[in-house]
């Protein structure tokens, strides 16, 4: 019986995960579930999944929990370091899909610990890569990519060698305002930047999908697992999210994952890897589809895929002030304090305000560095929409 944590059970990641669990009754002992608001979730799949813990990242709610949880069996705990402890229990295989930086220690700890480590967290690789792929080598772990676009790049290199590739190319929908004319965006309501017309996230996912953040997000983690170049990798837009990322070759090949847009195919192939297993996914019919469509992003509409190069270019810990700068941005649009259009902009001044801070950005990559590059600039960012909001 395989010994599985799942950290961030209650998002969209998690969920799915949890689904593929439940499928396969006395396969798995579950060690962690974690979660944060949501208490009346995880404590009812700890209970039904048997966890040894669950655990909220609110310290605040832990009695909800103890309570929800109440003569089940399942330990209770809260706060960031019980997230870490959590993710260091002895496990086969964590799930590490807590959304934001705040992913970054518990999916460390679990490396640490010689585990698989099945990626969700886009915020390790962009903001602490090198440290990452260095933790999983030093403590012989293996980390295995969930995002669809990553999982893709994964299969289809599968027995290829990584110096054949001449490029990669990921996909994008465009997100919920795609087709809207550019100089309407700065309109964009909350509701309406979250209607996305294919997958099914969670808000700030599907909100970072509208701006491509998380394109830009994909792009330097692409960089940073295959260790390609920037030159190597594109983006191009895909309204119908079928094909997850091309590979191509030396010889002129393109190698292209096609599937339904649904998380539990790559959740599934990390899962069962190295091998294959049944999936309750649709299977395409592709007469019906038709046929795909595809065109180039337009930086002006999308500036974040201009300030992922930027940031690549610039190396260190320049990943870091990038995510922290969109995370703060991106509450700072869902609280009203800026428009959808003004996130790219917060992001663009922050990462020029973080120039001063150029000697700490190039320094050795810690995670206590890398915290302190968060800190700092999340304080950049939130000045940035101060100034925008007494404008």
């Amino acid at each position: 019986m395989r010994r599985i944590s799942i950290l961030g059970a209650t998002g969209s990641i998690g969920q799915n995960t949890i689904d593929l669990i439940k499928r396969a009754p006395g396969a798995y002992h579950v060690v962690a579930l974690t979660g944060s608001e949501n208490i009346a979730q995880l404590a009812q799949d700890a209970m039904a999944l048997r966890a040894e813990v669950a655990v909220t990242a609110n310290p605040a709610r832990l009695e909800d929990l103890r309570t929800a949880l109440h003569g089940s069996g399942v330990e209770a705990a809260a706060g960031t370091t019980a997230l870490v402890e959590a993710a260091s229990r002895p496990a086969d295989w964590v799930m590490s899909a807590i959304v934001g930086a705040a992913g970054l220690a518990p999916g460390f700890a679990a490396l640490e610990q010689g585990t698989t480590l099945a990626l969700a967290n886009k915020e390790s690789l962009v903001c602490a890569g090198r440290l990452l792929l260095q933790t999983a080598r030093t403590h012989k772990a293996t980390i295995l990519p969930v995002d669809s676009e990553h999982s893709a790049i994964f299969q289809a290199l599968v027995g290829e060698d990584i110096s054949t590739v001449e490029r990669i190319i990921i996909t994008a929908s465009g997100g919920a305002l795609r087709d809207w004319p550019i100089e309407k965006l700065a309109e964009a309501t909350l509701e309406q930047a979250l209607a996305h017309p294919n997958w099914d996230m969670g808000q700030r996912i599907t909100l970072d999908s509208a701006t491509l953040f998380n394109k830009a997000m994909e792009v330097i983690e692409t960089r940073e697992f295959f260790n390609v170049t920037p030159e190597q990798i594109e983006v191009i837009i895909h309204p119908q999210s079928l094909i997850h990322s091309l590979v191509g070759f030396n010889d002129g090949a393109l190698m292209a994952h096609v599937g339904p847009p649904d998380m539990r195919h790559a959740i599934g192939y990390a899962l069962h890897h190295p091998t294959r297993a049944h999936l309750p996914v649709e299977r395409l019919d592709l007469a019906a589809i038709g046929q795909l469509d595809f065109r180039v992003p337009d930086e002006g509409r999308w500036p974040a895929l201009r300030l992922a190069r930027a940031v690549m270019a610039a190396g260190g810990m320049t990943g870091a002030v990038f995510n922290a700068a969109k995370e703060t941005a991106l509450d700072g649009f869902i609280a009203g304090q800026i428009g959808f259009a003004q996130m790219a902009d917060t992001v663009a001044a922050t990462l020029d305000d973080m120039t001063q801070h150029a000697c700490l950005i190039a320094d050795t990559m810690t995670l206590d560095n890398v915290a302190q590059v968060d800190h700092l600039a999340r304080q950049a960012a939130q000045a940035a929409i101060a100034n925008r909001a007494g404008h």
